[in-house]
């Protein structure tokens, strides 16, 4: 059943456990083939990317289960095999197979990846890092083929802070001859752990969550049993929902440190809440006011995941709001759903845009884009009036584990239901 039924203007109550990152949790996946032994994770998040992660490394010939949030990933038996399309077509994060594939067997073959539609993402700069590394390329127009008899250390400067690029280098780096250093480097929360399970596994890297990356390559890494961080992002939709329905509500188990430029906006729109060590509570009786600009940016900017739901909170504010996503061109499509349902939209280009409020929004037939596109029109149909029919909600289940079961605990009206084709 990929359709959500909203009944809007429910507020909510109680609190909600944060659980584990799928930004962490896909390349410690991907990092557990650089060993032989078996490796055991927890907190790994129950979504449609996780089980498809799973399906690429049973067809590599890697043995995985998979229960109650826990991983335990057998790759002894594993072999180098091309990844075929039907396999990456629907995953981005795919990609991340490239690095332990050229580190541990000395080459990497499968096609371009898929996954959200957010304009065009090209894999040069993963290409290129490993280049650098000392792998060839063999083709890069239809599919993804490089080959490495033995991988070297160096200096590797990214094009750009590129979370997934940096991951991927990081990963062939551990086990490459000598030391590396990336500059560059992404720094979001994921990507300090999974360079905190690779520092387990017996890798040797300085400077983790900072912009440059030392790695002294090892011969070896060992299997081990580690817990993925908190999911930040899942943390940052709860928190918006509370204040688009004037709710009082607990947010538990992350890390607020990881939101710090997020909870500056949220003061900014005037909404009122009470920071713990791992733990926030927001408040009823905000009075939200418009804010003269939101722009993403790496970590530790405003992250992108985020724009689409906390554009609805800005729906929701007295006066113009400018929103400016600097990363992905094909990020605002979410406003077009948003406009169906009242909201008063102006698009200045395809980076920026206007958000006139406070509008009452209205439930109306509407469309998940993405994984966070998704979410916001969730977000947008707790707070209007009426029914809100959501379709396209796999890619919603792509990010967010038993996002639906979640907000009815905490007192929403949402249900899959089916419809007539």
């Amino acid at each position: 059943m990929k359709n959500f039924l909203i009944q809007g203007r429910k507020q909510l109550s109680g609190s909600v456990k944060i659980g584990g990152s799928k930004n962490a949790a896909l390349p410690i996946i991907a990092a557990a083939l650089l060993t032989e032994q078996e490796t055991t994770l927890h907190n790994i998040p129950a979504i449609e990317d996780i089980y498809k992660i799973m399906d690429i490394l049973n067809h590599l010939g890697v043995e995985t289960e998979f229960e109650n949030n826990t991983m335990k990933i057998d790759p002894s038996k594993m072999k180098a095999k091309e990844l075929p399309h039907e396999l990456v077509c629907h995953m981005r994060a795919s990609i991340l197979l490239a690095g332990p594939l050229l580190a541990r067997f000395g080459q990497a073959k499968m096609a371009y990846p898929g996954g959200c539609v957010l304009g065009k993402r090209p894999v040069d700069t993963h290409v290129l890092g490993l280049e650098k590394l000392g792998a060839k390329t063999l083709e890069n127009s239809t599919k993804i083929h490089m080959k490495a008899k033995q991988l070297t250390g160096n200096t590797v400067i990214l094009s750009e802070f590129s979370v997934t690029a940096t991951e991927n280098i990081i990963m062939a780096a551990c086990l490459a001859e000598g030391k590396s250093e990336i500059r560059i480097a992404a720094a979001e929360p994921h990507v300090a752990d999974l360079c905190k399970f690779l520092v387990a596994m017996g890798a040797k890297i300085e400077g983790i969550g900072t912009h440059t990356l030392k790695i002294k390559g090892v011969k070896k890494l060992k299997g081990v049993e580690y817990s993925v961080v908190a999911d930040y992002l899942e943390a940052g939709t709860f928190i918006l929902a509370a204040a688009v329905t004037d709710s009082e509500l607990e947010i538990k188990n992350f890390n607020p440190e990881d939101l710090d430029l997020f909870f500056e906006k949220l003061e900014e729109v005037g909404v009122k809440y009470e920071l713990k060590k791992n733990s926030v509570k927001v408040l009823r009786g905000g009075e939200y006011k418009s804010i003269s600009h939101l722009k993403t940016a790496v970590h530790p900017g405003f992250p992108t995941d985020l724009l689409a739901p906390f554009t609805v909170l800005l729906t929701q504010a007295e006066g113009v709001s400018k929103i400016f996503e600097t990363l992905f061109d094909g990020r605002f499509n979410f406003l077009f759903e948003l406009e169906k349902m009242g909201a008063s939209i102006e698009l200045i280009n395809p980076h920026q845009a206007l958000v006139i409020g406070k509008k009452s929004l209205r439930g109306v037939p509407v469309a998940s884009c993405d994984i966070r596109a998704g979410a916001a029109t969730v977000l947008a149909g707790l707070c209007a009036d009426g029914e809100t029919l959501i379709t396209n909600v796999q890619y919603i289940d792509r990010g967010y584990e038993r996002f639906d079961e979640k907000l009815r605990d905490l007192g929403a009206s949402i249900e899959r239901v089916e419809i007539e084709s």
